[in-house]
């Protein structure tokens, strides 16, 4: 009967120091906060780097308007970004938990990135356009380039 008190006594401190394991851990992860915002400046460079990518190699973007040359797109992408991060952190809340501000960010620099290859490529329409001729608006531009797609 001893032998089975002990064996019993064995089985619940062993099934307890788990739970209490399981307790701790439960206890560490309520209290650890999770921020995404701000990136870290490796996240930052990274999305720069993707950006110059973008647009000095062949992409959607580029496809449609053109691409840029890679040192002008590279300080073009640290504008937009520079431009996007000051505009979200602008909006951050301490309380927050960044999450709404990322994509305000990514927003921010998707809508920066499509302006800038629309101006260039608008630029590019009315300097390659013969003197005296009305440039094309970028509606034109765009159903000209499905009607050749066609």
């Amino acid at each position: 009967m001893a032998e089975t008190e002990s064996t019993t006594a064995a089985t619940e401190l062993h099934q307890t120091q788990p739970q209490e394991k399981v307790d701790d851990i439960y206890a560490k992860l309520n209290n650890l906060t999770l921020r995404i915002w701000p990136p870290s400046q490796r996240t930052r460079d990274a999305v720069i780097n993707r950006m110059v990518e973008t647009l000095s190699s062949q992409s959607v973007l580029s496809k449609r308007y053109g691409t840029i040359p890679e040192d002008e797109a590279s300080s073009v992408a640290n504008s937009i970004e520079e431009e996007a991060f000051l505009v979200a952190g602008a909006a951050f809340s301490p309380d927050d938990d960044g999450i709404a501000i990322l994509q305000m960010y990514s927003k921010e620099i998707s809508k920066r990135m499509l302006d800038t290859v629309k101006s260039r490529a608008s630029t590019a329409a009315v300097s390659d356009a013969p003197p005296g001729a009305d440039a094309p608006s970028g509606e034109e531009i765009s159903s000209s380039s499905v009607e050749a797609e066609s």
